[in-house]
């Protein structure tokens, strides 16, 4: 018998029907904060509905869409869960409905606070976006990677290390599948 649509899903189903490791919900909910199961009796975890449906955006993000962690995260911040829920059902109407809200919300600057030089410069952003940054290119000596024989990695870094780390595990699990 299957469940209702309104039912909370234990974490193995959630899995199954998304088609991701368990362990995989566990590390985005250490990721996304916008992810909250409701945790019983010895931790096991019950997914709400709405949950399931931001999982799923993100997942879309992630993996169909190439985006990064950080990326979603981003996503996340600027649009709100509705806009990756949108995402994850195909709901092309409800995310444009969402940027032109938010593009609304926006208030225009005045002529005389028009930033001068290119049309394409914005305020308080580079003009053109730095590519995502690999151990510390791109940034300046005292935030560059760590040398060797210093014993800690930066930030940075280390989030940098663990995204690496998931990314070969994914690809082990999707080996593993084919095998």
């Amino acid at each position: 018998m299957d469940k209702s649509p309104d039912a909370f899903r234990t974490i193995s189903e959630v899995a199954e029907d998304l088609d991701l490791p368990q362990h995989v919900l566990r590390f985005w909910e250490t990721r996304f904060n916008q992810i909250k199961p409701m945790k019983r009796g010895g931790g096991r975890r019950y997914y709400r509905p709405q949950d399931v449906e931001l999982i799923k955006g993100i997942r879309h993000m992630l993996y169909d869409q190439g985006y990064t962690i950080k990326g979603v995260q981003k996503l996340l911040r600027e649009n709100g869960n509705h806009f990756l829920v949108a995402i994850g059902n195909g709901d092309m109407a409800a995310v444009e409905a969402i940027s032109q809200r938010k593009q609304a919300d926006q208030v225009p600057l005045t002529p005389a606070a028009q930033p001068r030089g290119g049309d394409d410069e914005l305020v308080g952003q580079p003009r053109v976006k730095p590519s995502r940054r690999f151990f510390g290119l791109g940034k300046s000596d005292e935030e560059g990677p760590v040398q060797p024989d210093s014993s800690k990695l930066s930030r940075d870094n280390r989030a940098l290390l663990q995204e690496a780390l998931f990314d070969l595990l994914e690809c082990k699990r999707l080996l593993d599948q084919v095998r």
